[in-house]
């Protein structure tokens, strides 16, 4: 799947997003190795802490299916404005691919990518707290 596929996928959930209070809507479209794509949207709560970003409703779809191996990621807005996944996201993200995981960001006409390591050097793995 290339990344103007992947977008798309995440443009496609960005839609079904639950944000009345920001009104910032985000879609997740996440690849992994074994070419399955898993879509997330952020679903807000009126106690912001309990909302779900769209990276991590994607991770816990996969996760949930038995997935465990990420190559890509595809990050859309409502404004196609090319945000980034959160901290917390990368985090997220980081613990089931490595630091050359592509991160692909929608800017409308155009998509910029980034490294997930780029993104976040230096993440909390099983490694830094001594269990691998």
């Amino acid at each position: 799947m290339d990344d103007a596929d992947l977008v798309e996928r995440a443009r496609t959930a960005q839609e079904n997003a639950y944000a009345p209070y920001s009104e910032y809507t985000v879609g997740a479209a996440l690849l992994t190795a074994d070419g399955t794509v898993y879509a997330g949207c952020n679903i807000e709560n009126a106690n912001y802490s309990n909302s779900l970003h769209a990276e991590e409703v994607a991770v816990g779809k996969a996760v949930s299916d038995g997935q465990q191996e990420f190559e890509r990621v595809a990050v859309s807005s409502g404004e196609q404005d090319g945000v980034t996944p959160c901290g917390m996201c990368r985090q997220t993200l980081s613990e089931f691919a490595d630091d050359d995981m592509v991160v692909v960001c929608d800017e409308g006409d155009t998509n910029r990518s980034y490294s997930l390591g780029s993104l976040l050097p230096d993440a909390i793995s099983a490694k830094t707290l001594g269990r691998e």
